[in-house]
């Protein structure tokens, strides 16, 4: 008789499987630079929907074929710079030296953090490196939120003069994200709490006769060592964890959603109020969560061109 092969149920390569330490995740700061003035943008998770797109590659066996395409939606309103933060490298590993702040501040960020009130706005000298503190707007979104969230992210821009100026304005979603651009989607996924090795793992049914249970593994492992490994699917915590979905197709970027006839509402979201792009597929997390965006560190080989016919 031929041998059986079945594969392990669940991955180990995720592991521990517990809940996220907070409910955005944060950038690769050692990741390479990228060619926009930001490694990435965040933006909220509107939702799902579908829209009717071209296959313009000339080299696809589908080009110039019309289809249904699922597509989601993500708000990103323009971040604000919070101020710079200069790192001095010491016995090879960067120690943050000083901090220069931003003079134009949101009111809603006393929210998040306390704001010193008096500060030393000098640049050091000398430093190896420097990155951007920046926050969000929610406030500019339809999801209800006041408190901004607040993360640092690696900035291509190494003169002065040119940070300064960054310092003074917002950064939108069209300076870092092109239309057609591949992306990986870093988000916290959707919660379902404490669930059994059924739905955690994808263990198969046991016989409808089986002794005991029927929806647990076989056996807990062999009679010695004497303990339980920690390979062997059990129930836990279930969803709430960081993941990264790569090479996720951008496929739009809208910039005015100010107009009648551009404004579109989401189940458990509500009106997309500012810019926002449009990704092929979906992404990990609910509605309203914060989602990371950075440039596709492995892109595909073949890359299809699409282009939006409608909605």
């Amino acid at each position: 008789m031929p041998k059986v092969h079945k594969p392990r149920s669940g991955s180990l390569q995720y592991w521990p499987r517990k809940r996220a330490k907070r409910i955005y995740p944060k950038f690769n700061l050692n990741k390479k630079q990228a060619k926009s003035i930001l490694s990435g943008f965040v933006g909220y998770k509107a939702g799902m929907t579908t829209i009717a797109v071209k296959n313009t590659n000339p080299q696809s066996p589908a080009k110039n074929l019309v289809v249904s395409c699922p597509v989601t939606v993500i708000e990103c309103p323009p971040l604000k710079v919070l101020g710079l933060r200069f790192y001095n490298r010491i016995d090879g590993l960067l120690s943050p030296s000083s901090f220069f702040f931003s003079t134009k501040l949101d009111k809603q960020l006393t929210r998040k953090i306390s704001l010193p009130k008096k500060t030393k706005q000098t640049i050091p000298e000398k430093y190896d490196e420097v990155r951007l503190v920046v926050y969000t707007q929610p406030v500019l979104t339809g999801i209800g939120k006041k408190k901004p969230e607040v993360f640092e992210v690696n900035c291509q821009e190494t003169q002065i003069d040119k940070l300064k100026e960054l310092l003074e304005k917002d950064i939108k979603v069209s300076e870092i994200i092109e239309p057609g651009q591949y992306i990986d989607v870093k988000a916290i996924t959707k919660g379902k709490g404490l669930q059994g090795v059924i739905k955690r793992f994808g263990v198969s049914l046991k016989a409808s006769k089986s002794e005991k249970k029927r929806r647990s593994v076989g056996n807990l492992g062999a009679w010695t060592p004497k303990k339980v490994s920690w390979t062997v699917a059990q129930a836990g915590q279930t969803g709430f964890h960081t993941r990264t979905d790569i090479n996720k197709h951008v496929l739009s970027v809208v910039q005015d959603t100010k107009k009648e006839d551009q404004k579109q509402s989401f189940k458990k979201y509500g009106i997309v109020r500012s810019d926002c792009i449009i990704v092929k597929g979906s992404i990990p997390g609910p509605a309203k969560r914060l989602i990371f965006m950075e440039p596709a560190e492995r892109m595909p080989k073949t890359k299809d061109v699409y282009e939006v016919v409608g909605a």
